[in-house]
């Protein structure tokens, strides 16, 4: 008799450790929103953490810097400005300052949060959007178009707005019978899917406002489910199965007649949150009252969705913020970070791939998206598409400060607005400066070049500048140019190196 020895996949996220922080790098006092929706009542970015918090007499969230750890005193400014419960929160992937809201109020506002935090309660948001008839739910930022911003509420409509100027540029108020819940972007913002109440899964255009395919019954059961489109045009979703088993499927975009992978987790009934990382193509699984955060690798080889492993800790889930790429720590090899909401705390909790070296790892740091968008608004409202631009994590990420600071500091203007898609009329309140145009690489470097100062003798009116200092600049630019040019070569030949160790270590050579 002979026994054959199992093949194991190879993948560099087999091992990826999950681990919470220490009780010190916590938050702790925070009144986590006890509101019944199922969202993650939390959102992050490399500069802030915002939670939805209780409040009474109206909707309230609660904004800090991301290093920001311990007691959350009482009296802690909080952003106050919704008349109704708080449900939703996003901040802009373009700007950093920048965070929309939308509430039971029926509105969404759009808010600017200073660099350091706030100082004082905030009450009046920068944008303001009005035209839900009900109470507004979800939020989604388009990935690579400058301030067009996604709603979605349970009068079943989908808006989509143009936040510079407050105008609401689309609407689709015939796609959904029921109600809505959930709605995510493709990879350059070209097209959205959506799953509904009538278990349904739809991919919609919304500048045509056309719905271009339809599945019926994504998941048999009657709970709520999500769905999210990958960076390869696949769709993930979550739901229930009929016998209430809850259920991850993965969809191609192009051919939705049958799913291309189906797992069954377990009888639980919290709504899963599906968590996607494009640079790794890794899925996370939240689900609300859980103790656990399941993650998945999505590839293109059968059985095409793979699980990894899973995080458990003692207590449940009421939500949970993900830190995107920009934020996460390169020199401990942390590929993501969650923020999990318990009933007053909120910890932070670390997912790492072991390596040896301390040096930069490419194959796990891919170029990810950086704060730049591809497209203006107009651009795309005219029909243009682009994928995201991409910034490198080499060395770590400095997030800059905000840049659109003045243009959306002005008070905005009351405004009516007649929707023309449906004919409901929408009031908006908008800033007034025109929007920011996104520069180029080449500009940037061309911003940044160090400039040579007015020596005294200029400042004296005589406009003649010495030619010796003008000769040291020249020089220490040229000098500056070509350091540069060494250190990314070398980091080049040590990410090889460290390649081929990688492999070797593995057996693979």
């Amino acid at each position: 008799m002979s026994f054959r020895r199992g093949v194991v996949r190879q993948s560099k996220f087999r091992h990826v450790f999950a681990q919470a922080w220490k009780a010190e790098h916590c938050l702790d006092d925070v009144r986590v929103s006890r509101v019944t929706w199922d969202g993650p009542l939390c959102a992050v970015n490399p500069k802030f953490i915002a939670v939805i918090i209780e409040a009474g007499g109206g909707g309230t969230f609660l904004v800090v810097p991301i290093g920001k750890s311990g007691r959350i005193d009482q009296s802690c400014p909080t952003v106050c400005g919704h008349a109704a419960p708080v449900l939703d929160i996003q901040w802009c992937p373009h700007d950093d300052n920048i965070i929309a809201s939308a509430s039971e109020d029926c509105t969404v506002k759009v808010w600017q949060i200073p660099d350091g935090g706030l100082t004082s309660p905030m009450t009046d948001p920068i944008v303001t959007l009005e035209g839900h008839s009900k109470r507004v739910g979800i939020l989604a930022w388009h990935p690579c178009a400058f301030n067009i911003l996604l709603t979605a509420g349970c009068d079943n409509v989908v808006f989509v707005w143009n936040v510079g100027t407050g105008e609401l540029v689309y609407q689709l108020a015939d796609a959904h019978p029921d109600l809505i819940y959930s709605v995510s972007w493709n990879k350059d913002g070209s097209a959205v899917c959506t799953v509904c109440k009538d278990k349904a899964l739809r991919i919609i255009d919304p500048r045509r406002g056309a719905v271009l395919k339809v599945r019926e019954k994504v998941h048999d059961g009657t709970r709520p489910m999500r769905a999210v489109f990958l960076a390869d045009g696949k769709i993930l979703t979550t739901g229930f199965s009929r016998m209430s088993e809850r259920q991850l499927a993965l969809w191609d975009a192009k051919d939705l007649s049958e799913p291309m992978a189906v797992q069954e987790m377990d009888t639980s009934n919290g709504v899963l949150l599906p968590f996607y990382d494009p640079d790794t193509n890794m899925v996370y699984l939240c689900g609300k009252g859980d103790c656990t955060i399941r993650y998945f690798e999505v590839t293109d080889e059968s059985p095409y969705v793979h699980f990894l492993s899973l995080y458990s800790s003692k207590e449940p889930q009421r939500g949970a913020g993900f830190l995107c790429k920009r934020g996460v720590d390169v020199n401990k090899c942390e590929i993501a970070r969650f923020y999990k909401l318990h009933e007053r705390k909120v910890e932070p909790i670390s997912m790492t791939v072991p390596r040896k070296s301390d040096l930069f790892q490419g194959d796990l740091y891919p170029d990810t998206a950086g704060l730049e968008p591809a497209l203006l608004a107009d651009e795309w409202i005219a029909g243009q598409d682009a994928a995201p631009l991409l910034v490198s994590l080499s060395g770590g990420y400095a997030a800059p400060p905000s840049k659109h600071r003045d243009t959306l500091r002005s008070k905005p203007k009351l405004s009516s607005q007649d929707s023309g898609a449906g004919g409901a009329a929408t009031a908006a309140t908008a800033a007034a400066a025109p929007t920011p145009t996104p520069t180029s690489a080449a500009k940037e470097v061309e911003e940044e070049t160090p400039q040579p100062r007015a020596t005294a003798r200029e400042m004296d009116g005589n406009t003649e500048r010495p030619r010796r200092e003008d000769e040291m600049l020249s020089e220490l630019l040229a000098e500056m140019k070509a350091l540069r040019a060494v250190v990314l070569a070398q980091n080049q030949r040590i990410e090889l190196l460290e390649r081929q160790l990688t492999r070797i270590e593995d057996g693979d050579v």
